[in-house]
């Protein structure tokens, strides 16, 4: 999956034209469920069994820069800025951006870009770890299609699948048994697979593989091994 902007920008945010009430919500009745949209839509990112790829084209400002912290790989044009600004508007961090962005560039720079507020180049959210590499304008999605190829024809949707779960469940975990754990069982059942057996076969046979599995339709016995967290 490739997320992009339409037109010049990315995304800018949140629609601040309702002027300074632009953020007043009438807080929830006491036992009430209020939810805010933007974290609906990371947890989707983060359960999702393709990989996803962000390709940057302009600025990403507010939900603009925390909507592509869950996608795996990101890429950005040379013209894209970045910018955390909630502070600057006198409210939090949203869409679990606090879990996220810690975790991909370090706490020192995660509160340094969210303090500060400041909309930064790409050049420095590459240095950064935020972005996997700059392209010019008219060379960012060809490159995002080609790193998207590469995947779909050379991997098997299922590793993948299982793969990318196990990466990012295991941010959470305290111990590296609780990975092994899920390893063992993966491989258990990957190595069984009509997968494996084609993986192995292509590499021998030196040509393309042609892997039949569908995470969407069917996953392991094992899957999820996790306990879903309930909100409130």
């Amino acid at each position: 999956v490739i997320v992009t902007g339409a037109g010049r920008g990315f995304c800018a945010g949140a629609d601040l034209s309702g002027g300074p009430g632009t953020f007043d919500r009438a807080p929830p009745e006491p036992g009430a469920r209020h939810r805010v949209g933007g974290g609906l839509v990371a947890l989707r990112l983060f359960d999702m069994k393709k990989p996803v790829i962000a390709a940057v084209n302009g600025p990403a400002v507010g939900f603009g820069a925390t909507q592509i912290l869950p996608m795996d790989i990101r890429l950005a044009s040379t013209e894209a800025r970045f910018g955390f600004v909630f502070s600057r508007r006198g409210v939090v961090m949203e869409a679990a951006s606090s879990w996220f962005l810690p975790r991909l560039v370090g706490m020192q720079r995660a509160m340094e870009w969210v303090a500060t507020g400041r909309v930064f180049p790409a050049q420095e959210a590459l240095e950064g770890g935020l972005v996997r590499s700059l392209h010019a304008p008219d060379e960012l999605l060809p490159a995002a299609r080609a790193l998207g190829r590469q995947i779909a024809d050379n991997a098997s949707p299922m590793s993948v699948a299982l793969c990318r779960q196990m990466m990012w469940k295991m941010l959470g975990e305290d111990h590296p048994m609780a990975a092994h754990r899920i390893d063992s069982l993966g491989m258990a059942y990957t190595g069984a697979s009509a997968d494996a057996r084609e993986g192995v076969a292509s590499f021998l046979e030196k040509r393309p593989p042609a892997f039949s599995s569908t995470p969407g339709r069917a996953m392991p016995a094992f899957y999820p091994w996790w306990d879903e967290p309930r909100f409130g």
